[in-house]
């Protein structure tokens, strides 16, 4: 009669012990805030005379929170969820997530650059879009799929970049160094349907409530006058 309760007992014990590691791995991944004003970009991109479509792609953990961010930004036309940074062709969520391919879950932003700059956009990814301080994670998500990195187009993008980071570490704007990859890009591979506008499609996910609806408000109360 007293196996029961030890099986119940051992059962409590590994739920117990789940708990803790969640909450040690939740809090571990806890996002640095931003000390002060965030600095805008010393070197920047100039408006363009005219409307075009211009490309920049950003990877900073999960892509629901990143692409959310960005589609509510004046001046971005689209921004899509995808992956970048790996070696295999046409690659899948699955084998994305697997960490084996050297994909990063990353967003693709297409920007008239008559109505918003690079270096603004830069701004936004650092300060609100994710924690530029984590490496090879973002809160609870951990691997190098969820790297923090900026593709880069162009010469021009890459010197506005190199000079951002530099800028931003020497102001001390975060407790910690910026851990942001700096690298060309190559591809960018549309992700699954199904993960596009997620965080429209599911106000009410517990993951989405917690982790991304604060950027959101973030941007809101950040940069209320590129806020749509």
């Amino acid at each position: 009669m007293k196996a029961p309760s030890i099986g119940r007992a051992f059962s409590v014990l590994a739920l117990l012990g789940c708990v803790i590691w969640w909450g040690a791995r939740v809090s571990s991944g806890h996002p640095a805030e931003p000390k002060g004003t965030f600095p805008a970009p010393s070197l920047d991109a100039t408006l363009a005379a005219r409307p075009a479509k211009e490309t920049a792609v950003f990877a900073g953990g999960c892509f629901w929170g990143v692409q959310a961010v960005f589609q509510h930004v004046k001046g971005v036309a689209r921004a899509t969820s995808g992956y970048a940074g790996g070696s295999v062709e046409n690659p899948y969520y699955e084998l994305v997530s697997s960490g084996s391919t050297g994909h990063a879950e990353s967003v693709q932003v297409i920007y008239d650059p008559s109505q918003i700059t690079y270096g603004k956009l830069l701004m936004i990814f650092f300060s609100v879009a994710h924690d530029p301080t984590q490496k090879n994670r973002q809160g609870p998500d951990i691997g190098t799929q969820y790297r923090s990195a900026v593709f880069y187009a162009s010469d021009e993008q890459k010197k506005i970049a190199e000079a951002y980071i530099a800028q931003i570490n020497a102001a001390k704007v975060y407790d910690r160094a910026i851990a942001t990859q700096l690298v060309p890009y190559s591809a960018f591979y549309q992700a699954e349907d199904y993960h596009q506008d997620y965080l429209a499609k599911h106000p009410d996910n517990a993951y989405i409530q917690y982790n991304d609806l604060p950027k959101l408000e973030r941007l809101k109360h950040s940069y209320p006058e590129i806020y749509r």
